[in-house]
């Protein structure tokens, strides 16, 4: 679908999607306005793991997008005042999930060791990847928004979405609890609730919430240097000693419930981490991911109706700052982006 280079954005949803895309837009001289239902990265970006990689596991229709993922957030991190990540890189070993990089290393134990000193029991191998990191989801968010605003966007948050307006259409307006707000073109970022937002356009977007576990301790800093994804556990650390864990949902029988995972999840630190004995849960919670029915991301024009761009994905975080940086060539410069060829709305057309 061709469309005119819009001049007003509203981009609905301040997730860390939402918050590329706005910095990414207003760099290019949009005049954009953000619109969220509630806080700032109150949705999944506040319960993401957050590890920035490349890897998959079998084929990836989105390897091109996947692949520049690294380098974008590097680019981001040399621009945005305030942003920082972590690139501390990752360990693999004992998952059998068959996620690898081109960069992938297979080292030794004694490497290992090296890399992860207070690891009791250091395997035999692991897959190294250098060039990975991770970085604070809700901290980014804050600080891409603001550099958003210091080039003129405007934030609302505590704004719900009640509907559009369309003339002729082509949307002109998102209506919202505060009133309306006119827009030339309207980019839905706004995670799990992007279906229900495309619905109100005549949208079917197979998009569901996703379930994981998200789970965050006090620790002593300098347990964990870097990422470490095993058998046992899948935890990184902050420099004030804050320690990140995730874990796959099992169901919602109580023994799998987050303040129980959390307990669990902490006894299997403690046995693999010298020094982790004084580590107490701090925050337990199932994060919701919008999950695309075929697993591959949404990203492009609705073909419903005009002046309406799709942002829908996971790993979001992943993925937030090329998607931010080909969303806003495809949106403002009217450059088709070819790693977004896999992406597009419309295949769901034909379900």
């Amino acid at each position: 679908m061709n469309q005119s280079a819009p001049e007003r954005v509203v981009v609905i949803g301040a997730g860390i999607v939402g918050a590329s895309l706005a910095y990414h837009l207003a760099s290019k001289g949009a005049q954009v306005t953000v619109v969220e239902a509630g806080a700032i990265a109150s949705g999944v970006t506040g319960t993401s793991f957050a590890w920035i990689n490349t890897s998959c596991a079998g084929i990836d229709p989105i390897a091109a997008l996947r692949g520049g993922a690294i380098a974008a957030w590097r680019q981001l991190e040399s621009q945005v005042p305030g942003l920082t990540m972590r690139w501390h890189g990752a360990l693999s070993y004992g998952t059998q999930d068959g996620r690898v990089s081109p960069e992938s290393i297979l080292i030794d134990r004694s490497r290992i060791a090296r890399l992860e000193p207070q690891l009791r029991q250091p395997p035999e191998q692991a897959i190294y990847e250098p060039e990975q990191g991770a970085l604070d989801a809700v901290a980014a968010t804050h600080a891409l928004l603001a550099a958003a605003e210091a080039l003129g966007a405007t934030v609302r948050t505590h704004t719900p979405v009640l509907g559009f307006t369309v003339q002729d259409a082509q949307v002109t307006g998102v209506e919202t609890a505060a009133g309306l707000i006119e827009a030339d073109m309207v980019v839905l970022a706004a995670g799990t609730s992007t279906a229900s937002l495309a619905e109100k356009l005549g949208a079917s977007l197979q998009i569901h919430a996703s379930p994981a576990i998200f789970l965050r301790y006090q620790a002593p800093p300098g347990l964990v240097r870097g990422i470490i994804s095993s058998h046992a556990m899948e935890v990184r650390q902050a420099e004030d000693g804050t320690m990140l864990a995730a874990e796959d949902y099992l169901d919602d029988a109580p023994e799998n419930q987050p303040a129980a995972m959390a307990q669990r999840t902490a006894s299997a630190i403690r046995a693999e981490l010298a020094g982790a004995e004084a580590i107490v849960p701090a925050f337990a919670c199932v994060g919701l991911r919008p999950m695309p029915a075929d697993g591959v991301p949404v990203i492009g024009y609705l073909p419903q109706v005009s002046g309406v761009y799709v942002c829908a994905m996971h790993p979001g975080v992943v993925l937030a700052a090329i998607v931010g940086h080909l969303a806003s060539g495809e949106i403002v410069d009217g450059q088709p982006a070819p790693a977004l060829e896999a992406c597009r709305p419309a295949r769901f057309l034909a379900c």
